[in-house]
């Protein structure tokens, strides 16, 4: 089944984390929806480099924090925060890739 990640998701969101690092965060719905986009691994290194154009060594990790229902992605930045030519200082733009993602659950 095909499913738009926005439908099963409350909050995409991106920041800085730390001025070299942005880390996008997925918060599931449900527990249901979380669990089944986890167990199976549909949020990977083959879907983060695909979107962002990037090669694996960029990428710092990808993990599930149950608590939250959240899956974290964190990946370098392509230029420093702040550096001249960066375009998003807070990095709270950078998660709009995610918002088009379709799933095969």
């Amino acid at each position: 089944m095909k499913t738009k990640l926005v439908d099963i998701t409350e909050i995409i969101r991106s920041k800085n984390s730390g001025p070299y690092e942005l880390t996008i965060d997925l918060m599931f719905s449900s527990f249901d929806w979380y669990e089944k986009v986890r167990d199976a691994k549909l949020i990977n290194e083959k879907l983060v480099c695909g979107l962002y154009k990037i090669t694996p060594d960029r990428i710092i990790n990808i993990i599930a924090f149950d608590p939250a229902k959240a899956i974290k992605v964190t990946i370098k930045r392509p230029l420093c925060s702040g550096d001249p030519g960066e375009t998003d200082v807070y990095g709270a733009q950078q998660h709009g890739p995610f918002l088009d993602v379709v799933l095969d659950l």
